[in-house]
């Protein structure tokens, strides 16, 4: 990256991200605060490459919503040659940020994780490149977009060409597959298996897109069909649809072992471990991206941890098992806190939409839940959970009539001065059910309303069952909210 623009201290590049989170939170219509479309170049040859770069990808997450990422390239070094060989990646991102704000917060990644650099095209532990930025020409003493000689670099257009082959390079007009083809490449080995492999950040840019969370139901008793439990093979059934939702667009996947439709009964402790345990552990080595277990054990949630999930969805907002909220903070991992007010007396059955909850008395809904949820967080952070690793959820269907559910998602917004990112789940639910008189299977057109409107009143993810098609509808909800 370019020399000579002033350190960025670790509060200052936190106040960076927060502000751009806060703009968020109150974003109003006609703000021109947009996304921006940014390639980055990553490269370490010294110390644990492969950490460093995952370490680096991870700080990124921070600042900008990582939407693909190459694989793993071996690489000749290039410029002074008399050093060990690179790792090199590259990465597709949005953010809020612009090109010197960009440049600043890569500077202080590099310098947060080590790097030092005594000399030019030397070795280094990490290297942050910004390629492109949108479509734009930037030349100053600071900084020169599209990279300088990036039509020479064949550790960058090799794992560039993974994940932009047809990006056109706005000063020479080509794209990156047509200036690959014109290098020789012979010296840039792409990794294969594991080695060869990186994860999406666990923690996400709030206020970049809407996030996506797929749903995968390890049970055989899941309100909406869609439980794994029931196949012979069910840990390869987990993977292979885990590995469709993120190729049709998951950011997040959500796995749980437990029904917790209106009226379930709920299973043991050993049964629920049975269920998600291997069916995490084996997604984990597919995927690369985070991976949330849907529990409210404290047991179930630390094994999971253990072998490879990276957040907590609790229905109870850690309030079942006392011991939840000590996971999370020794863990320092994401935690979803939902709003629930489920009592089994107030669930009502008809056979052909299911359950729904009745009678369901709030003296004033939106505030209650509110309160409530603010007496989630507050628990949270007194058990030593970072403020940054809450999301709220004000539970659609945990405890609402159809019109209190209704009336959630029209007045969501009022939920964004609690200053936390905002998750909602209505997928399938039986409030869609009944007002549109049409059983689960028949609802996703209901979810697509419901999801649109949500992200229109400031929900960061939505968890779904129809990733496909609701990742479509988020893509173009932002489109006109996001600007």
């Amino acid at each position: 990256m370019g020399a000579g623009v002033a350190s960025l201290t670790p509060e200052r590049g936190h106040a960076i991200f927060w502000y751009n989170a806060v703009r968020h939170r109150a974003r109003m219509k006609g703000t021109n605060k947009v996304a921006n479309l940014v390639y980055l170049s990553l490269g370490a040859n010294l110390g644990s490459r492969h950490n460093n770069l995952q370490d680096a990808v991870d700080a990124l997450g921070e600042v900008a919503a990582i939407e693909a990422i190459s694989p793993i390239y071996e690489t000749a070094p290039w410029g002074l040659t008399d050093q060990p060989p690179f790792l090199n990646i590259c990465l597709k991102a949005k953010t809020l940020l612009d090109p010197a704000a960009l440049l600043v917060t890569c500077q202080d990644i590099e310098r947060k994780f080590g790097r030092v650099q005594l000399v030019k095209w030397g070795p280094r532990l990490i290297d942050i490149d910004l390629i492109y930025f949108n479509d734009q020409i930037v030349d100053d003493n600071d900084l020169v977009v599209p990279h300088p000689q990036i039509d020479q670099r064949a550790f960058v257009l090799a794992p560039l060409a993974d994940i932009a082959k047809d990006f056109i390079d706005p000063e020479n007009r080509l794209s990156v597959s047509a200036m690959l083809d014109k290098i020789d490449a012979s010296g840039v080995v792409r990794l294969e298996g594991l080695e060869g492999r990186l994860q999406k950040p666990a923690e996400l840019a709030w206020g970049v897109k809407t996030y996506v969370m797929g749903i995968l139901n390890v049970t055989p008793d899941s309100f909406s069909g869609d439980g794994l439990i029931g196949e012979s093979e069910f840990v390869s059934a987990v993977v292979e649809q885990g590995k469709i939702f993120v190729d049709q667009g998951a950011d997040i996947l959500d796995i749980g072992g437990e029904s917790t439709r209106p009226g379930s009964q709920p299973i043991s402790e050993e049964e629920e471990l049975r269920r998600v345990i291997p069916a995490i552990e084996a997604l984990s080595k597919h995927i690369d991206v985070p991976i949330s277990v849907d529990t409210y054990r404290a047991s179930v949630a630390r094994a999971a941890l253990q072998v490879g999930a990276r957040w907590i969805n609790d229905i109870w907002g850690m309030r079942m098992d006392p011991g939840m909220a000590m996971v999370v903070a020794d863990a320092s991992c994401p935690v979803v806190l939902m709003h629930n007010r489920s009592k089994p007396k107030d669930v009502v059955q008809e056979t052909r939409l299911g359950a729904r909850y009745s009678g369901v008395y709030y003296e004033n809904l939106i505030e209650d839940i509110r309160t409530e949820l603010q007496e989630l967080v507050d628990l949270a952070l007194e058990a030593g959970v970072t403020s940054r690793h809450i999301i709220i959820d004000p539970g659609i269907g945990f405890g609402k009539t159809v019109s209190q559910n209704l009336r959630i998602l029209d007045e969501l917004d009022r939920f964004m001065e609690l200053g936390y990112p905002i998750l909602i789940g209505p997928s399938r639910k039986s409030f869609i059910g009944f007002s549109l008189n049409l059983p689960p299977e028949q609802r996703m057109e209901g979810t697509a309303a419901a999801a649109a409107i949500a992200i229109d009143r400031g929900a960061d993810i939505i968890r779904v069952h129809d990733v496909k098609e609701l990742a479509r509808v988020a893509k173009m909800s932002d489109s006109i909210v996001r600007n």
